[in-house]
Order: C-alpha cells, then structure tokens, then sequence
C-alpha cells in the first residue's frame, strides 16, 4: 500500500496470541511491527522463542519500558490479565490500543474485583473502553482509542447468541452453553494439567459453575436482552492445540421455529466476511476454520419441541484473539476490515 505504513508494537509477543499477532501482521500490507515486548525473555531475538518467526527481521524482544512509546501509533496487548491495566495507563494518549486481556472487557469495576479477585487499577481507562466484538460493534470500535477483545469463548458464544437474544426469539433466561478449546486457550505458561500426559487422549472440565468469561458474556447478553442475564455455561479442555466449539442450546419464544432461528441469523450476519451460517443440517467443525479468522454457525433442532441448538466454531488464538484484535485494528485506523486476514483455514 501506499503511504508510510503504521507502527505497531506488540506487548506479550512470547505468549501465543503475541505469536499469532506477529503473523497475522507480518503479511499486513500496511502496518510494521516495530517492537516486540516480553519482559522475561528481554534481549532475544523473536526466533529464539518462537523458531517459525525467524527469517524476517523483526525487532528483538525488549522490556516493555524501554520501547519508546511516542514512535508509535498502535499497542498490541497480548499480556496475561491483570497485567495490563498499569502499562495501557503508561501509554501515550496517542497511541491506539487494543487489548487482547480481560483488564478492559468489564465495564463495571465491582464485578471486575469479584471475578479477577482485586481492584481495578485503571478505571478511568476501564469506562472509556469498547468492547470489541467487531461484528456488534462496529461505529464504536472504529471511533475508540481503547478496544478490549472479547475472550475467544464470548466470541463463539456471542456471536451465536446476540442476534437471537436481541431479537426476542429465546428465552434469554434459559441459555445453557457447553464449550470445547483446544489447549493453546490456557495459555503458554507451565501448568500440570496442560502437559501431553495430562492433555492428551482425554478430556476434562473446568471453571465449573465458575468461570471468569461468564460476566463477560452475561454484560453483553445483558444488553442485548434489555435486562439481567444469568448463563450457565461449562468448558472442557480438548487434546487438540487450536479450536474451539460451543453448543447453546435455547428455548425458543412462542411462535418461532428453528428455521425462524436460522433465518435470522443469516439475516444478521449476511454480507460478513468472517462470519458464515450453514444451511440446515451443516454441522460446523473447528477443523473448518482452522488458522482463519471465520466463524461459522449451525442451528438445530432438539428432540423436545420448542427447543434448539446452535453450534458456533472459531480458531481460539485467530478469531477468538489475534485475528479479532487485527480486524478492529482495521477499523481503528480507517482500513478494510479483512486486511491481512483473507486465509483460507488449513484442512485438513
């Protein structure tokens, strides 16, 4: 493209969304990654942590202070949650962010404290926020300084449910989801039960009845719904290292019918790009979107009458992350949104 291109750091490029932001930018015609952040592994080069970076003479990774900030015209934040706040608060006004943590996601600090177990330490940050998920907000991310990415299971789950939430056709009181990620969703850091042994040829659930994305999805659902949302939600931790499905099983509202569903959510989301619903009896599977930045969507109906479910299946570390923080960094800064964004998912 023309023109000077944009300056881009990434904080956290030694976890796996930074990774992911790095090669989602490296082939974006109109940005530069211009620093690379990871205070504990400060003065390696990118391709002593991640070998399949190496080769394109990116920056070295560096303490996230010493980057001269005022250079640049865009923060990347893939740090840990809880990590950010302080740092995005240490930024220059003029410097857009958008934040791939949790820090920034929940408009209501009380209900930040209760879930993530202390005080916000930006709350005049917090309220100026967007909550990022592209397709339900648009206008909003396009003007905003701050975006917070949604978590990669309110993407899969939001997406399926907002429009029918909005649109009166469930019951927004009786939404049960069951999720499945892939292990890259837990992160990079050492933990037992992320081990091979541990992992592999198996599954298991987590954050039962509990888990920290749940006010998340309810905030949104909340507002969709026009009043409280109560969700139950379980996730599972599946042997695979990308993927995630969710199945929201709902109680439709009198008089509509599960092609009604179908319907209208293919209204909702006719003319996306990432965004896809399958025609009747599609089942979508996470290895139809591996490496993309698509979502696709499939709705069925349950054996009870009256009732449905609705499959939605992303790539956790694209859509989910890194994927969605470029295509509202798109919109940020004035670009087409699918720029730098148009794979193909690898299949098989």
């Amino acid at each position: 493209m023309d023109g000077p291109k944009l300056r881009v750091g990434i904080l956290g490029a030694s976890g796996y969304t930074g990774a992911d932001a790095v090669r989602l930018l490296l082939r974006h015609p109109a940005t530069e990654i211009a620093a690379l952040t990871a205070d504990r592994q400060a003065g390696r080069p990118i391709d002593a942590v991640f070998p399949h970076l190496g080769g394109f003479r990116l920056p070295d990774l560096v303490a996230w202070d010493t980057v001269d900030w005022s250079d640049l015209d865009v923060a990347v934040c893939a740090l840990p949650h809880g990590t950010t706040q302080e740092i995005v608060a240490a930024l220059p006004e003029t410097v857009r962010v958008v934040d791939l943590s949790a820090d920034f996601r929940l408009t209501d600090p009380d209900v930040y404290a209760e879930w993530y177990g202390h005080a916000h330490r930006a709350t005049h940050l917090q309220g100026r926020a967007v909550y990022g998920l592209t397709e339900h907000a648009r206008d909003a991310v396009a003007a905003a300084r701050l975006v917070a990415c949604p978590g990669c299971y309110p993407t899969a789950v939001l997406l399926a449910l907002l429009p029918v939430v909005r649109g009166g056709l469930v019951d927004a009181g009786r939404l049960t989801v069951t999720a499945l990620s892939g292990v890259s969703g837990a992160g990079r850091a050492l933990k037992d039960a992320n081990l091979f042994c541990e992992a592999g040829e198996g599954a298991h659930a987590y954050g039962i009845g509990r888990h920290r994305h749940m006010p998340e999805m309810e905030q949104e659902l909340a507002r969709a719904a026009g009043a409280p949302v109560a969700l139950s939600f379980t996730p599972h931790l599946v042997p695979m290292n990308r993927g995630e499905l969710i199945t929201a099983h709902v109680v439709l509202a009198p008089g509509v019918g599960v092609d009604d569903l179908r319907r209208h959510l293919s209204d909702a989301y006719a003319g996306e790009p990432f965004v896809r619903v399958l025609p009747a009896g599609a089942a979508p599977a996470t290895r139809h979107v591996r490496g993309s930045n698509h979502c696709l969507i499939g709705v069925f109906a349950d054996r009870r009458p009256g009732e449905a479910l609705i499959v939605s299946v992303i790539d956790n570390l694209v859509k989910g992350s890194s994927g969605q923080a470029v295509q509202n960094l798109n919109l940020m800064i004035g670009l087409p949104e699918t720029l730098g964004l148009e794979q193909v998912a690898l299949f098989p």
